[in-house]
């Protein structure tokens, strides 16, 4: 068995009763909100698809973007848009990285470095990323 996403973690900001707690990424569906899709269970109090599939339906608690990752086995992807002033993009990515999922933290801070190198040329990625995780 897997490990879950949040493993232990009494400070994240996930519900105590989500499926993230419980579950590997991958192994549950997150929706925008709450929908008669994936009904309350009084009994356990998860919300469940008619399939069984697990379903958090606080993206921006549990830091991943909505998706079916089970049911449908969608891909775990998120993009990454630096503003255009170049004096909120630590603020910006300070933000988006403190409350992204770790799975997808390799990927957002090469896109971030990617997207510095192509749009501020004048900026230092490593310096940049520095202030925004530091």
């Amino acid at each position: 068995m897997s490990e879950p996403f949040v493993n232990g973690d009494v400070h994240h900001r996930a519900c105590g009763i989500c499926p993230s707690r419980f579950h590997a990424v991958g192994d549950f569906d997150v929706f925008e909100r709450p929908t008669p899709e994936c009904p309350f269970n009084r009994t356990d109090g998860h919300r469940y698809l008619k399939d069984g599939t697990p379903v958090c339906v606080h993206p921006e608690k549990v830091g991943l973007p909505a998706g079916r990752y089970k049911s449908e086995n969608a891909r775990l992807t998120v993009g990454l848009d630096l503003p255009p002033d170049p004096s909120e993009v630590v603020p910006y990515l300070r933000e988006l990285l403190w409350n992204a999922a770790p799975v997808l933290l390799d990927d957002l801070i090469t896109q971030a470095q990617k997207q510095m190198v192509e749009r501020f040329p004048e900026m230092d990625p490593l310096t940049v990323m520095r202030r925004a995780l530091g």
